[in-house]
């Protein structure tokens, strides 16, 4: 008798969806997991204790009421001893600032009325951390301070080209060996006068540095000197005018470019002038 390929093919085909809609056995969905679990249309209930990954709930509550800058996470911290020899004990010892109210004190001093709310409580600590204070375990502004530089030499650069041109420069006289004749247009007028001034000369490290100084900066900046008897040594000037910078930067993310461009025209420039 002759087979009927219809019927021989159906009959395939259904045996074969049967076998794919079947669920897998239980020794072959125990070793794939829960990805099993997910392909069985039979309803499981497993039961996993997890009590031994979990912190007690007294530690998870205070781990939570406590803000992120005043503490070092606990499993960032170390076996309790150093590597290093320290020829003077005394050079270990280093105490920074723990008071939110000297920190809001000081941004309003930088920033004007409501300095202290034009960040969040997290940033405004951040934006002080040197990347040498509790080594970094508590995170850094170095990446504030980059973005805030770029945005001060941009302010400045403004500020230079639509200055008056410098007294002192009024008789610069362009000499070309040559004896080239410059292209002049409008346009151009303002750009000599970046030959006579750089951002660097109006925004130098020294005049930040100053500048922080006098908000109060030097008083609520977290770092670690290498030389706490000589901050000058240890590279206070530097690190004065990343807390500045990154403050700049921290406000320009949180608010936009036109807040953080008015806040270096105001608040910076006006005294470094």
């Amino acid at each position: 008798m002759a087979l009927n390929p219809t019927r021989s093919a159906f009959s395939s085909a259904s045996k074969a969806l049967a076998r794919c809609t079947r669920p897998p056995p239980q020794s072959v969905a125990s070793r794939m997991g829960l990805s099993a679990r997910q392909m069985s249309t039979e309803t499981t209930t497993t039961t996993t204790d997890t009590t031994t990954d979990r912190p007690p709930a007294s530690a998870t509550s205070s781990s939570e009421r406590r803000p992120r800058w005043s503490y070092t996470p606990e499993r960032m911290k170390g076996p309790g001893f150093s590597i290093n020899i320290v020829k003077n004990p005394a050079r270990k010892i280093w105490h920074v600032n723990e008071d939110p109210e000297k920190v809001d004190a000081v941004y309003i001093r930088l920033l004007g009325k409501n300095g202290d709310r034009m960040l969040p409580d997290e940033i405004k600590w951040l934006a002080v951390t040197h990347k040498s204070f509790d080594q970094g375990r508590r995170g850094f502004n170095t990446r504030l301070a980059y973005y805030g530089r770029q945005i001060l030499a941009l302010e400045t650069t403004r500020s230079i080209l639509v200055s008056p041109f410098p007294e002192d420069a009024q008789d610069v006289d362009f000499f070309d060996e040559h004896d080239r004749e410059p292209f002049q247009h409008p346009a151009l007028a303002n750009v000599d006068k970046l030959y006579a001034r750089q951002p660097r000369d109006v925004i130098s490290k020294e005049k930040i540095a100053k500048l922080a100084v006098d908000v109060g900066l030097v008083e609520i900046t977290r770092w670690k000197p290498r030389m706490p008897e000589n901050l000058e040594l240890s590279g206070i000037v530097p690190v004065l005018n990343t807390s500045v910078l990154a403050i700049v930067g921290a406000i320009s993310l949180q608010h936009g470019a036109e807040v953080a461009h008015r806040v270096v025209r105001e608040r910076i420039l006006k005294r470094l002038a």
